[in-house]
């Protein structure tokens, strides 16, 4: 179901598509971790990114996939972002519901300065 949501978000006129000016950020969620990347669809090329993977990340949290956690990360993949330039994203939940994990993220993504 999620891979049918996650299609169904990409495609058509209102698609969820990033450029340099706005790219995508795409968040993922796996049973153990959260990845976070900022996507040029244009170009094929990731800008930044985040994880709970990454040793100086993990090695902060109690757990690397829960709620606590996500908002690490959305902090983490913003000011990533923001040291790039980039201001302005397209937010792509990867089919995923808006609710807890990705919505904690997406919210402190919001505080740490990001628009979308």
């Amino acid at each position: 179901m999620r891979a049918l949501r996650h299609a169904r978000l990409r495609k058509g006129v209102n698609g969820v598509r990033g450029t340099a000016e706005r790219p995508r950020m795409a968040v993922f969620h796996s049973l153990h971790h959260i990845y976070v990347q900022f996507i040029d669809d244009d170009l094929g090329n990731t800008l930044a990114a985040a994880s709970t993977l990454e040793p100086s990340i993990k090695g902060t949290l109690s757990g690397t996939c829960n709620i606590d956690a996500a908002k690490s990360i959305g902090k983490t993949a913003a000011e990533r972002a923001i040291a790039k330039g980039i201001t302005t994203v397209v937010f792509d939940r990867g089919g995923h519901m808006f609710h807890g994990k990705v919505k904690a993220l997406a919210d402190s993504a919001r505080e740490a300065g990001l628009k979308f």
